[in-house]
């Protein structure tokens, strides 16, 4: 797979990264973890070097499974991790706060090396900015654990223009990771121009809409209890159903180009800006082979217009996230 820089931090991964979160948490159950090292085993085979995941997806158990599946691989992958969100100390699932105190990130980080069996973070995400927290502090608490060698980079996530700019003026970011795909282009507006001045990568979670990009998912799709996705207003039944529009959209182009609608919304990402690295997360070795199609999928400027031209006549319904859930972001 070929390999693309996040702006000018000099830190070079596969063109299309692996979301991991969904393995261990927030999709349904979590599934088999045999079965999820040997999908981690495929990717890298498959060209992946680039892996997310986050101390709060499961939580720690996500972290757990990479550090068991990529250890053994090391010297081959880049891997992201992210502090920021307070884990429940009674063990339960998600978080109960936002946690970004210099002296937390530092404890964070430690237990995120032992969990992902290695000695260094390749990239350390803020996984949503802490208002009780200066960005500034932040940056300068990684920076501290860049010097001492522990993480090599340093990301934010969801973070608006103002505190890009304040926290890249500490300690250079390489890499902010926000949600970005055809159906939630809100980053296009200040976020987009900003990271270009700026020789900041961007790492779009989400490419393909959580799923629904794909074409798979209708208003008659029956998600497990557990799903995060039975949260969230764009998966209601009556909004699966109205923004079918868009998947039509996607659906017709792809026909044409012999291509998939996941491709299609990979390699119109990638096709945006060479400094671009979506993620898109999967559980089955299918998806992941299809996903990875779309980095060697080429789509002309005259391919961009188009597909851009007809998504701009859709009117989505719904916005993505609960209300309480969207004031953690900074877009």
């Amino acid at each position: 797979m070929q390999k693309r820089k996040l702006g000018n931090s000099g830190l070079e991964v596969s063109a299309l990264g692996l979301g991991c979160m969904g393995m261990s948490f927030g999709y349904g159950p979590a599934t088999d973890k045999q079965e999820m090292i040997s999908l981690l085993h495929k990717a890298v085979d498959l060209g992946v070097t680039f892996f997310d995941t986050a101390e709060v997806y499961g939580p720690y158990t996500n972290e757990t499974l990479l550090g068991e599946a990529l250890s053994p691989l090391r010297d081959k992958v880049v891997i992201a991790t992210k502090f920021g969100f307070q884990p429940d100390p009674n063990g339960g699932p998600g978080w109960i706060g936002l946690n970004s105190r210099p002296e937390h990130i530092k404890k964070v980080a430690e237990a995120s090396l032992k969990r992902l069996k290695t000695d260094v973070i390749d990239l350390f995400y803020q996984h949503r900015v802490d208002p009780n927290v200066p960005i500034e502090d932040v940056a300068g608490a990684v920076q501290d654990l860049i010097k001492e060698g522990k993480v090599k980079h340093f990301g934010l996530s969801e973070a608006g223009a103002g505190t890009i700019r304040r926290a890249h003026a500490v300690q250079p970011v390489a890499a902010l990771q926000s949600e970005y795909s055809l159906w939630w282009r809100k980053p296009e507006q200040e976020i987009l121009p900003l990271l270009e001045e700026l020789g900041i990568g961007l790492v779009p979670y989400s490419p393909l809409g959580k799923g629904y990009l794909t074409g798979k998912i209708n208003e008659n799709t029956q998600l497990d209890s557990s799903d995060f996705r039975n949260t969230l207003p764009r998966f209601t039944p009556q909004a699966l159903k109205a923004n079918q529009v868009l998947i039509t959209l996607i659906q017709d182009i792809a026909q044409q180009k012999g291509m998939t609608p996941a491709q299609i919304a990979l390699a119109w990402l990638l096709a945006k800006k060479p400094w671009i690295v979506p993620i898109p997360g999967t559980r089955k070795l299918e998806r992941l082979e299809e996903n990875i199609g779309a980095a060697n999928a080429m789509l002309s400027a005259a391919d961009l217009q188009d597909i851009e031209r007809a998504a701009a006549k859709v009117e989505l319904v719904g916005e993505r996230y609960p209300e309480a859930l969207e004031k953690l972001t900074g877009l």
